[in-house]
């Protein structure tokens, strides 16, 4: 894997924090604490993103007058069909 030294800030009254969590997620390592943090926040990021598509389709299906009970019906008729 390539790597790049990127430098950032932590203001002071972080750093304690900072080493805290570097020893549990990262077992000490910066890098390996950042690479952790950043596939959490991905996972953070598709459930908002996921949230935000369950509304959008229960609005949709809202307005189109579907309950939940109509959705397990089409998924049904679909599954026979494979």
């Amino acid at each position: 894997m390539a790597t790049k030294t990127i430098g950032f800030a932590v203001a002071e009254e972080d750093q304690a924090r900072l080493d805290r969590l570097t020893r549990k997620f990262g077992a000490g390592n910066r890098s390996a604490f950042l690479r952790e943090a950043m596939r959490q926040m991905e996972v953070v990021d598709r459930a908002g993103r996921l949230a935000a598509l369950q509304a959008y389709g229960a609005d949709r299906a809202e307005a189109a007058g579907l309950t939940a009970d109509d959705a397990a019906t089409v998924v049904r008729r679909v599954l026979k069909r494979r």
